[in-house]
């Protein structure tokens, strides 16, 4: 101001904020145990200079988390008019706050102003760069795997003549499923009157936010003579029609990718896990037996300090019935030396430049790491698939039990 009349501090000070609404709650700056009393009621002092109080004046950023906020469209008590007006609950205030001259015990020790106007901005600014550049954990579906989650199914695409894929929607846009590299969830539905569970891994990455991604073969009624019914979840799931919805509950499962070729495994649900470091992955995969797969082999390709070679061996009924192919021999060329795929088919085109017929031993033998302490074998498809093909060879070729682990 003129004159220097600004140029120094009341030795002794009182803050009253200049918004009546916020006096002795918005920021505690009423001194403990001295009374609020209003405006009009306080010592005045002569106007200064150009009409203004003569008084040091400081005009203070309250952040919208810190304090109390005014009323929703002001405070609007009697004879003060609309002093904070539109101001809504949470928004950032801008409160200007006047230094009266109070002499008596009540004032504040000598300094003690000045320690406050150094700390509040440093810490206003340590909370404004928290909150615009942190990271917070993104919200997780699967909070509880005791609960059932209804999520409504957003997305039908049709991947084969008998396969489909299912996208349902999570609870925000900022939502992750929440499920750890290796489990699955379940599906459940009453159908004709009876509770229908069907495990399921989802094909989309626990990094997509916003949704999850079923990929899941149907089995219709009257096709497959060993099961003339067709599959009760699998119809069920084709039938359903956008805006539906069903329950998924999970995580579930015995085994746990944590990275750098480490698995937890359980032996059994209730038992704890045992840690095996592995440096090679063999897969055998049949069908839609490719999706948890598919989750272990993005996760290992997508971090570049994990060293761990996949090779898979994947079984199908006919090279249409191939899921997901284009994704896995995009990895090969990108990953050459990390991942490796064969396919076997039960009816194999001409020309065909891979394997033909169900699993057997030479396929294990000529296109899955051999048996060491650091492999683990990884099998998922059909129950007759891994108990008629997949273990009885892998015994054969002297791999041990705990070198092998079935979905």
């Amino acid at each position: 101001g003129k004159g220097g009349a600004h140029r120094s501090w009341p030795r002794k000070q009182n803050w009253t904020c200049l918004c009546s609404c916020w006096q002795g709650e918005g920021a505690g700056l009423h001194q403990r145990g001295s009374a609020s009393r209003p405006l009009s009621a306080q010592p005045q002092r002569p106007p200064g200079p150009a009409g203004r109080h003569p008084n040091t004046e400081l005009t203070v950023i309250l952040p919208r988390w810190g304090g109390s906020a005014p009323p929703r469209g002001g405070c609007g008590r009697a004879g003060r008019g609309r002093c904070c007006p539109g101001r809504r609950l949470g928004d950032p205030a801008r409160v200007r706050l006047r230094s009266r001259t109070r002499p008596g015990p009540e004032a504040p020790p000598e300094g003690a102003e000045l320690g406050w106007v150094v700390t509040y901005p440093l810490w206003l600014i340590y909370s404004t760069i928290r909150r615009l550049f942190g990271s917070p954990r993104p919200a997780i579906t699967l909070k509880d795997p005791e609960v059932k989650y209804a999520l409504r199914l957003i997305d039908k695409e049709e991947v084969s003549h008998d396969t489909r894929r299912f996208r349902f929607a999570l609870p925000s846009v900022d939502h992750v499923l929440g499920l750890p590299i290796g489990q699955h969830i379940y599906l459940s539905a009453r159908i004709d009157g009876a509770l229908v569970v069907r495990p399921y891994t989802p094909i989309s990455s626990d990094d997509d936010k916003g949704f999850v991604d079923l990929v899941i073969k149907v089995y219709m009624k009257g096709v497959h003579p060993k099961f003339p019914d067709g599959g009760k979840m699998s119809q069920y799931l084709d039938n359903l029609k956008i805006g539906d919805t069903i329950d998924f509950r999970g995580p579930s499962g015995l085994l746990v990718y944590k990275g750098k070729g480490e698995f937890a495994i359980r032996p059994e649900k209730k038992a704890d896990p045992v840690t095996k470091k592995v440096k090679y992955v063999g897969m055998i995969a049949g069908g839609t037996g490719i999706t948890p797969m598919l989750q272990i082999i993005r996760a290992i390709m997508k971090d570049k300090d994990d060293g761990t070679v996949c090779q898979l061996l994947f079984a199908n009924q006919t090279e249409k019935d191939i899921l997901q192919r284009s994704e896995l021999e995009e990895i090969q060329v990108q990953h050459p030396n990390r991942f490796k795929c064969w396919y076997t088919l039960d009816k194999a085109p001409e020309n065909w430049d891979y394997s033909q017929g169900f699993v057997n031993q030479d396929m294990i033998r000529d296109h899955l790491p051999p048996p060491q302490s650091d492999v683990l074998i990884l099998m998922c498809g059909p129950p007759p698939m891994i108990q008629y093909a997949c273990i009885p060879n892998l015994d054969k070729l002297g791999y041990a039990k705990d070198m092998r682990f079935a979905f």
